[in-house]
């Protein structure tokens, strides 16, 4: 009977629980509405602070809280809120040449949140960052290719090779952020 009682307590969701889950998946959402704000504008795709929060979200808030953060995020711009870089909003966005980077938000999210909590380490996060990039640099980068570019080359040096320096900038500091705030405490509260 205690067993049973056990898993019972194991299996409920409480309140609070629900909550806290909903205000860290909000939380996310809203940075990386933030990250978008903070642009340098470029041609096809600008240059914005976006996958840092989508990285950090999938490695505080785990695989599926992660990706569901992306996930909100994106259903605010399909709905028409103005949260997408260069105020952009609404489905069109979601076709446009950021589409393939937008859309792989929540695998991302997902498979750095899972890669994470397998093991720790800086460099163990930076590997798990550095996959989830390359997730949404291959989106992105295939994306512009059927699109837009129709051009290998020209679709690597724009849609990938362009960023790549700002991106391992964004990536080294997101683990180290996550790295020293998993030493300290073991998942958000």
């Amino acid at each position: 009977m205690q067993a049973v009682k056990k898993q019972l307590d194991v299996l409920s969701i409480n309140s609070s629980s629900v909550i806290a889950q909903t205000f860290w998946i909000v939380l996310f959402a809203l940075l990386t509405i933030a990250g978008a704000k903070i642009e340098i504008p470029h041609y096809p795709v600008p240059y914005t602070l976006q996958t840092f929060f989508v990285l950090l979200s999938g490695a505080f808030l785990g695989k599926r809280n992660g990706s569901v953060s992306q996930l909100v995020y994106l259903s605010l711009g399909a709905i028409g809120l103005p949260v997408f870089a260069g105020a952009a909003a609404g489905s069109a966005a979601l076709f446009g040449p950021t589409a393939g980077y937008l859309l792989s938000w929540p695998i991302a999210a997902a498979v750095v949140g899972y890669l994470v909590h397998l093991k720790r380490g800086y460099l163990w996060t930076f590997f798990s960052f550095f996959i989830g990039l390359l997730i949404i640099f291959l989106s992105g980068s295939l994306f512009l290719q059927f699109t837009m570019f129709h051009n290998w080359i020209q679709t690597l040096l724009n849609g990938f090779l362009i960023f790549s320096w700002w991106d391992l900038l964004k990536l080294a500091a997101a683990a180290a952020i996550y790295n020293e705030f998993s030493k300290r405490y073991r998942t958000l509260p």
